[in-house]
């Protein structure tokens, strides 16, 4: 390939006031019937109980009526939040041995599916070697390590993925070696992106995770993680003419030496701010499409009680954009520029990592 660049959740209150009215005869009618059982000289009865503001409410109507009066206690429900880590988080990837699959060139380590990845090392002697993983979508990877695993999500979600391992034989023609079907049941949804991998390859103490968590310090909640990552890199990452004219198919981003250099092609960007806000626990999509006529990259972040944001480029206050760096550093910012990144119809996603 050639790079030119918390869902709303219901309350529990919401859930329960669709069930009130369908049930409001039935409370009344055994109510009465509570109510002819009581013995005369019943007095107040109090009751510790956890339920919704509008059980409660007709409830003590009920009683109101002329039942002995109960007494409810409600609980506040709690709300799920973004919870910053001291620092940053990096879930490491591991071959544990637990599940593995091999034929004596490459060998398959599934040990830890649910968590969103696969590992897959080769041992054999072809220089090169293509990895296909495949759901809906089949995403071809170049396995580069020799005798080392390396990392490769599910983006598509729990299911049962096709994983097939080929050697070259001449030219573009390839031999499959290894084909094996996986399935994968995630723990949770947003496993595969907040884990490192090949195309987004960081760790505990690289200078990714570090500077992601320097600018993760002054903020106060994930929007504003988000926000200093992303001006961060569009004011402080200028884009590699030279590279782009000379990138190779299989170039992948270092996305610490994009940082100690300040400059990098669409990928490397785009890898390196998935690198900063999956270090600080925040789900990150690195995506590969069309752009125009463009191979290009850009990501898309989830945000607690707002969703995926993957149409709109600069954050307004109120607002994201679809946040793709490239164009938004190299075009100082202009407001054409913002336009055309803003409009989502501009972008045609391909891959996700």
């Amino acid at each position: 390939m050639l790079y030119g660049c918390a869902g709303s959740s219901v309350p529990a209150e919401t859930a329960a006031s669709a069930n009130v009215a369908a049930s409001a005869e039935n409370g009344k009618e055994s109510v009465e019937n509570e109510q002819k059982t009581e013995t005369a000289g019943a007095g107040k009865a109090t009751a510790a109980v956890t339920e919704t503001a509008e059980d409660s409410q007709e409830s003590l109507g009920l009683a109101d009526a002329g039942a002995a009066e109960t007494l409810a206690v409600i609980e506040d429900e709690a709300v799920p939040l973004y919870q910053k880590p001291a620092g940053s988080d990096v879930r490491t990837p591991v071959a544990s041995g637990s599940v593995t699959y091999g034929n004596g060139r490459a060998t398959i380590d599934a040990s830890n599916t649910s968590k969103g990845y696969v590992m897959i090392k080769y041992t054999g002697r072809q220089s090169r070697i293509k990895i296909q993983i495949a759901k809906s979508t089949t995403y071809t990877y170049d396995l580069n390590a020799r005798d080392a695993y390396e990392v490769f999500p599910f983006t598509e979600g729990s299911g049962t993925y096709s994983i097939k391992i080929f050697e070259n034989v001449s030219g573009n023609q390839y031999a499959q070696v290894m084909s094996q079907n996986v399935s994968v049941s995630l723990s949770d949804e947003f496993a595969p992106f907040l884990t490192p991998n090949q195309y987004v390859n960081f760790w505990n103490g690289s200078a990714a995770v570090n500077k992601g968590a320097e600018l993760a310090a002054s903020a106060a909640d994930e929007i504003g993680v988000v926000t200093n990552v992303y001006n961060y890199v569009i004011n402080n990452i200028t884009y590699d003419t030279a590279r782009a004219a000379s990138v190779q198919s299989g170039y992948l981003p270092n996305v610490d030496q994009v940082l100690a250099e300040h400059k990098g092609i669409c990928f490397d960007y785009a890898a390196l701010m998935t690198a900063m806000l999956r270090s600080q626990d925040i789900p990150t999509k690195l995506v590969i499409g069309y752009s125009g006529g463009l191979y290009h990259a850009w990501v898309n972040v989830y945000i607690d009680n707002v969703g995926w944001v993957d149409n709109f480029i600069y954050f307004d206050g109120h607002n994201w954009s679809l946040m793709d760096p490239t164009f938004a550093s190299s075009g100082g910012q202009s407001d054409s520029i913002k336009q055309y990144i803003g409009n989502g119809s501009n972008y045609q996603a391909k891959y996700t990592y």
